[in-house]
């Protein structure tokens, strides 16, 4: 009679804890489905500068990037949905490691940004990326919208200032320049126009010729640079929280993986 009971509990009894599996199998599952969508947001911007015949000027371009980050993040979430759902070790030791190699990467990243590098680092390189997002301005339509929404948020036109537009070739104020918009700046260097339906484009015509009280009547003359580095200062606490809501699903996933596979093992062995 004791032999029977102990077979049927042996039947029964599994090491196998089914919350932390089917939980594990849901989380990968989820972020497997958001790669996906990253993957076609990045194909769909990648076609749609394509068919808009725009020219690539940076070396990274921001389609390609998301295309990448998607394949990555579809190959890692893919196998800890099959290896969760499958009760397969050796696809979720991949998914552990993988997950645990790109938690280290952003943890030595963050490290090295926050030990060797300063505000007038940091500033300096944001100010050779904005300078060279104003001279090709017009040859991305992904950089253009960028640096228009820069503009726009920090209320600010140029890097240093608003003189800075000089450096495009449609905006630069020289005599020998034949572009109508010789001596201009963007539409979103212009204060907004209290009561205005329509945006005005034309609003920056002209403004590099003027003086800086005469242009700040109608455009934000002050420089980004300060305004992006007292932003930047002032929400740190956000850019902490931001690297925090990254890193926790990156260690859920690493422990529930682990805890998992222990499982597994267990109960090979058990059977065994």
């Amino acid at each position: 009679m004791d032999g029977k009971l102990s077979l049927n509990r042996a039947e029964t009894f599994s090491f196998i804890n089914p919350w932390i599996r089917y939980f594990l199998f849901f989380f990968s599952f989820l972020f497997w489905v958001f790669s996906l969508v990253i993957v076609a947001i990045g194909v769909y911007a990648k076609v749609q500068k394509a068919t808009d015949t725009v020219r690539d000027t940076f070396l990274i371009d921001p389609a390609v990037i998301l295309i990448v980050v998607g394949v990555v993040m579809f190959f890692i979430t893919f196998c800890g949905c099959i290896g969760a759902l499958r009760e397969n070790i050796k696809l979720l030791k991949t998914f552990s490691l993988s997950l645990t190699l790109v938690f280290l990467t952003q943890l030595a990243i963050a490290v090295l940004g926050f030990f060797y590098s300063d505000q007038t680092q940091a500033r300096d390189a944001l100010g050779k990326f904005v300078k060279k997002a104003i001279v090709h301005y017009r040859d991305d339509i992904d950089l253009q919208n960028l640096v228009d929404y820069i503009q726009k948020e920090f209320r600010c036109c140029g890097w240093n200032n608003y003189t800075d537009w000089s450096r495009n070739v449609y905006f630069n104020c020289t005599q020998e320049n034949p572009s109508r918009e010789r001596c201009g700046v963007p539409y979103s260097c212009c204060t907004p126009v209290p009561g205005e339906a329509v945006i005005n484009t034309m609003c920056g015509f002209g403004v590099q010729s003027q003086n800086f009280p005469e242009a700040s009547k109608s455009i934000y003359p002050a420089g980004c640079a300060d305004r992006a580095v007292v932003w930047i200062e002032s929400h740190l606490l956000l850019v902490g929280a931001l690297a925090m809501g990254l890193a926790l699903p990156q260690i859920a996933g690493i422990v529930l993986s682990q805890i998992l596979i222990s499982q597994i093992q267990d109960e090979i062995g058990y059977v065994l």
